[in-house]
């Protein structure tokens, strides 16, 4: 019996190959094309159909660079057909491919020489990819990383603006003894240019808490006549500094609204100070706030360089600076305006901007939803008569020797028996025998926290009624509650307000008996 040829029992096993092959290609999640060495495409798999839009037949039979490939890469196609020919493979060639619908998309190539049965290159099959949504990131990516970049510079500028002053001042009071105009001109640098750097921080804590959900609003019903007062003394200084004309129009009646008064006072304040900023010296800003309708609408208006059009839907976004450089942005991180627009929006209102633009001024709107006229304001308790003990005893730990030692001179000159320590061991050794009324504790000591101090100081015979105050650089919301939950009575944040302070100590000095000796 004659054998049957070897390809007859070879053939079911190629066909089989070839079908699997084929099922591969059709259920691939990838484009896959085969095309000749002239341009003609060959095959075309669901993928593809489902990428560029074209359905096999209608794609198959075309030049790819007629149908898929831009005007401006057509020369692309050569060349990668140049390669082929020589058998080399393409791998991950990043591109830009046309759809049928005219859409362009960023697409990763591979691209592979097709071999005829005697080993000669025929065609060539290519493999595409859809890297839109990874090349979007990337950029996303890279403009954050930019923006990040930015800031940076912007952060280290401001902060260095106000710590030039704030040295200057202080090598001039080190230098001699200085005249009393000499001493209010250093002092009052000093503390012009440490609240602006306070202020900064402030705003930065704020978009934090923002970001993450945890700022809280203090309602109450709010004479927006208050709201414009307060905010026009807070902006005095940058105001006056830069011999504006400001012009506030009296409301031509109450408006009351609800909200956090000093949330509505900062975003006026914020505002005042954006045109005051924006605005060349010797020009003029505007403040008005009137009812249309059942809102309160609260306008601030400058005479200032004016905000483009490009920059307008953009102008509340954080580490805006209105399309200007950081160097002609004065003061400020850019995020004010953001800071504004959140505030705003947390008490059911909304915030918008116009200008004719650049050169031609802005205007920034507030419009805020009016108090229901049935409720009556809550009138204020008159003030109770105190009368303070002259001395209170007062134990400061805090690791910064120049801060623990300022604020002990500061407050000793205020009257108060003093003692300080600059860790928990020293402080538990020095208060056994002083005894304090108040203890002012910084919460990141070395060895043992301020959270832990203030357990151990709660346990002493004389600790049950110890008034705790925290004094930290930490001020949110999760460690204002750790605080509390380790026994302190006050949170205040640095640089500490002395008179939040004072009252503080006035409290607690009411307390203490007036036979109780003192110190010194």
């Amino acid at each position: 019996m004659r054998e049957k040829p070897a390809v007859s029992r070879t053939r079911p096993l190629v066909l089989a190959a070839q079908g699997l092959l084929t099922a591969i290609v059709d259920s691939s999640e990838d484009a896959i094309i085969s095309m000749t060495l002239d341009d003609v495409i060959t095959s075309w798999n669901a993928a593809a159909e489902r990428l560029f839009g074209w359905s096999a037949e209608e794609a198959i039979g075309k030049p790819v660079v007629g149908l898929l490939i831009p005007d401006d890469r057509k020369n692309e196609e050569a060349v990668i057909l140049d390669r082929i020919r020589r058998g080399d493979r393409v791998d991950h060639f990043e591109t830009v491919r046309r759809t049928k619908d005219g859409r362009l998309l960023d697409i990763s190539l591979t691209i592979s020489p097709i071999r005829g049965v005697d080993g000669e290159i025929v065609g060539a099959s290519k493999i595409a990819r859809d890297i839109t949504d990874q090349k979007r990131i990337a950029r996303e990516l890279k403009e954050a990383d930019q923006h990040k970049n930015e800031f940076l510079a912007l952060l280290a500028h401001e902060l260095r603006n106000p710590l030039g002053p704030i040295r200057h001042a202080a090598k001039i009071l080190r230098a001699r003894t200085p005249r009393p105009d000499e001493l209010e001109w250093a002092t009052s640098i000093i503390d012009r240019q440490t609240e602006h750097m306070t202020r900064l921080v402030d705003d930065l804590l704020d978009v934090a808490r923002m970001s993450r959900g945890t700022i809280a609003l203090r309602r109450e019903r709010v004479d927006i006549a208050t709201v414009l007062e307060a905010a026009v003394e807070a902006s005095s200084t940058l105001i006056l500094k830069s011999r504006h004309q400001l012009r506030v129009t009296p409301l031509p009646e109450p408006l009351y609204v609800e909200g956090d008064p000093t949330r509505l006072v900062q975003v006026v304040t914020n505002l005042l100070d954006n045109a005051a900023k924006y605005t060349e010296p010797g020009g003029r800003i505007w403040l008005s706030a009137e009812r249309e309708g059942d809102a309160a609408v609260i306008r601030v208006r400058d005479s200032g360089i004016g905000i483009s059009a490009e920059m307008l839907p953009h102008i509340f976004e954080m580490f805006n600076h209105a399309g200007m450089s950081v160097e002609r942005a004065q003061g400020g991180l850019g995020v004010g305006l953001s800071l504004v627009d959140r505030l705003i929006k947390l008490h059911a209102g909304t915030v918008s901007a116009t200008s004719p633009g650049p050169g031609a001024g802005s205007e920034f709107t507030i419009c805020l939803p009016l108090a229901d006229k049935s409720r009556k304001p809550v009138a204020e308790s008159p003030p109770a008569e105190v009368t303070t003990r002259s001395r209170c005893r007062v134990l400061i730990v805090d690791d910064n020797v120049d801060s623990v030692d300022s604020l002990g001179m500061l407050l000793g000159m205020m009257g108060h028996d003093v003692t300080t320590a600059n860790d928990g061991q020293g402080a538990l050794h020095v208060a056994a025998t002083f005894h304090p009324d108040v203890a002012i504790l910084d919460i990141g000591l070395p060895t043992m926290n301020g959270y832990e101090l203030a357990q151990r100081l709660r346990q002493e015979p004389w600790g049950k009624d110890l008034v705790l105050v925290a004094l930290t650089g930490w001020g949110q919301e999760e460690h204002r509650r750790r605080t509390a939950q380790s026994g302190f009575n006050h949170h205040l944040t640095k640089p500490v307000e002395l008179d939040a302070l004072q009252e503080i100590l006035n409290v607690a000095a009411m307390s203490v008996p007036a036979d109780k000796p003192t110190v010194g």
